[in-house]
């Protein structure tokens, strides 16, 4: 079986014409998976009966996923979905909208999407580094959760605006079908979202960080630091080197000279473990006239021991780094009361979901 939604627009105009149909079928098909959202080929009437017999025949399919759950945060802003691949195995993504500034402007529509079942990096504060690695998705499967985002929004007469890759597992370890996924989506004949409504986050695999760069792509790069030094940073992601922050921040600005496009190190603030004033002043020596920007993530509730450090501790840690010369933000967290914000996808859903059919 081979869901259309894998094909790129130059390996579907192949398809037809080895199916002896028009070239101009192609754009047909592509069109009505982009724009329609059908759940199946009979419901692409543009293509003749007998066409869509033989795609059929020929095993081809639409979509991989499957809505099982959805909860929505108080404020309406954020929605998270349980999605069943075809195997039946659940994954989690997430919309985040944020109001538009203009009175009647469409809110920014932001699809945090998954890229593994699980997580092989073991990060001691994520739920999902801890839940352990099951596989990782094909690029339809990453696919099919923005496709699945954007009808629902189709039918609130919104569009998806923004796509990041930080939803369970690690881009950068399942690097071809991230790729294809982001060509897929990027496709001015596919869902056509520009590269820079990109990003894509990674834990810190300098091999595949190095050949992101050399794609010469225009998505942005959010390297997750979480540490300024080797010791600290090995205690928290156990899969780092021994000289990881070194490289990280080497393969960040080589990132940055290669394609012109800022790069963002993310840093989770942990409660008494990273959080203190003079860990905040060695993150800002190590990053100073680096020319990066420093995304602070107060920790989010997970099963985990750690705890998200008080108002007081981030700002004064974003003040050193301001003071330091650091460009710094600290990130606005959507969906925590429904465990959809960063590092709590999965575990939670699953036991509540559980619970509703056991």
């Amino acid at each position: 079986m081979t869901d259309l939604y894998r094909m790129l627009p130059e390996e579907m105009e192949d398809l037809v014409l080895e199916l002896g149909q028009p070239r101009f079928r192609a754009d047909q098909i592509l069109y009505a998976l982009y724009y329609k959202f059908p759940k199946d080929l009979s419901e692409i009437k543009q293509l003749p009966l007998e066409f869509r017999e033989k795609l059929t025949e020929k095993g081809f399919t639409i979509g991989s996923t499957k809505e099982a759950h959805r909860v929505e945060s108080e404020d309406g802003e954020t929605t998270k979905l349980l999605l069943n691949l075809n195997d039946e195995t659940p994954v989690e993504s997430v919309l985040m909208q944020y109001k538009s500034k203009k009175m009647f402007g469409h809110p920014r529509s932001t699809i945090c999407v998954s890229t593994q079942v699980g997580c092989a990096m073991g990060c001691v504060f994520c739920a999902t580094g801890q839940m352990g690695f099951e596989r990782n998705m094909k690029a339809e499967e990453i696919v099919g959760q923005v496709i699945h985002f954007a009808k629902i929004l189709l039918e609130k007469g919104q569009h998806v605006t923004n796509i990041v890759f930080m939803g369970m597992g690690e881009p950068l370890a399942n690097y071809s079908e991230t790729i294809r996924a982001i060509q897929l989506l990027t496709h001015p004949r596919g869902f056509g979202i520009g590269q820079r409504h990109i990003t894509v986050s990674t834990i810190g695999i300098v091999s595949a960080i190095e050949k992101l760069a050399d794609e010469k792509m225009q998505i942005g790069l959010a390297i997750s630091l979480h540490a300024p030094n080797d010791k600290l940073r090995q205690r928290l992601v156990p899969t780092a080197g021994p000289d990881s922050v070194k490289e990280l921040i080497k393969s960040g600005k080589n990132y940055f000279l290669t394609t012109g496009r800022r790069v963002t190190f993310e840093y989770a603030l942990i409660e008494g473990v990273n959080d203190m004033p003079e860990i905040a002043e060695e993150l800002a020596l190590l990053l100073k006239d680096n020319g990066s920007h420093i995304n602070l993530i107060p920790l989010n509730p997970t099963a985990g021991d750690f705890n998200r450090p008080a108002r007081k501790n981030v700002i004064e840690f974003e003040r050193i780094l301001y003071n330091g010369g650091i460009n710094c933000t600290v990130r606005v967290e959507k969906g925590t009361e429904i465990s959809a914000a960063c590092g709590q996808l999965r575990t939670d859903i699953l036991e509540k979901y559980n619970n509703t059919i056991n």
